[in-house]
């Protein structure tokens, strides 16, 4: 099994920024809005060497008005499951918050490698201000910034001394099979009934899921990667801006996927 690196913490900490930086792509929609993120995302990443997934998960939250807070909790612990190796996320801006204190407590009770991630050290002067992140008990703390990158070398050195060395190499180039259509026609339901567990959240709320998302699927001896997408409506019906960028994620998805599965609701 190869090797998979989860990133989690509170909202708005820049997981998604880390996310795009590690895989080397914009794949994970970033924005200076709590939220953004609601399912797990995945993509893969080298380091010296050594080839490992990445997942990046909606921000862990407790006792707010999203009505998807339930489900996001539960993907992150899935994620935390999935994972060889932890990157707990905080901000050196605001320091240690009760959220921050609450995804530790979850992360102290796994039997997984955890690494603090300390992101927006933007400049030397902020390197002290991590230290205080140091009395969440678990092991090394890194100053980081996700925008420019630094320190994040010794972040990945330290990573991938965690990593198994059992590590076999992965099929390329299988045939990638997008499930589209417009909102709420069950796109991330079938991908769920096929995978036979709930690997995307599921809401009657239209717009649930706004990242196009791969899975590893394997059935009747086929090898194949399903990819559930956002759900696309008119140009003159999209008026949030993350939407927007939602569907231009399944526009691409679209384009570089080998078959499209074209979904509608029947009444």
């Amino acid at each position: 099994m190869s090797n998979i690196v989860a990133i989690v913490g509170r909202p708005n900490v820049g997981k998604s920024t880390l996310f795009n930086r590690l895989v080397g792509a914009r794949k994970a929609i970033v924005k200076e809005v709590s939220g953004v993120t609601r399912d797990r995302h995945y993509g893969k990443s080298n380091w010296n060497g050594k080839d490992f997934s990445v997942i990046d998960t909606g921000g862990y939250v407790t006792g707010s008005d999203d009505i998807f807070e339930g489900e996001i909790r539960r993907q992150v612990e899935i994620a935390i499951d999935e994972a060889n190796v932890i990157l707990f996320m905080v901000d050196v801006e605001t320091g240690v918050t009760d959220l921050d204190q609450a995804v530790a407590s979850v992360l102290r009770k796994s039997v997984k490698p955890v690494l603090v991630v300390a992101n927006k050290v933007d400049n030397n002067d902020r390197l002290n201000d991590i230290y205080e992140f140091y009395n969440f008990g678990l092991e090394e703390v890194f100053g980081i910034s996700s925008i420019n990158g630094a320190g994040t070398g010794d972040l990945l050195d330290a990573m991938v001394t965690k990593f198994s060395d059992d590590e076999p190499s992965e099929d390329l180039g299988l045939p990638r099979i997008a499930i589209v259509g417009k909102p709420n026609v069950g796109k991330s339901s079938l991908t769920n009934a096929l995978l036979g567990k709930e690997r995307n959240i599921v809401t009657d709320i239209s717009g649930t899921t706004r990242d196009s998302i791969d899975t590893r699927y394997n059935a009747f001896g086929f090898d194949m990667v399903l990819v559930d997408t956002a759900g696309i409506r008119k140009k003159s019906k999209v008026h949030e801006d993350i939407e927007f960028y939602s569907v231009m994620r399944a526009i691409r998805t679209i384009e570089d996927c080998d078959v499209c599965l074209f979904m509608i609701d029947w009444d």
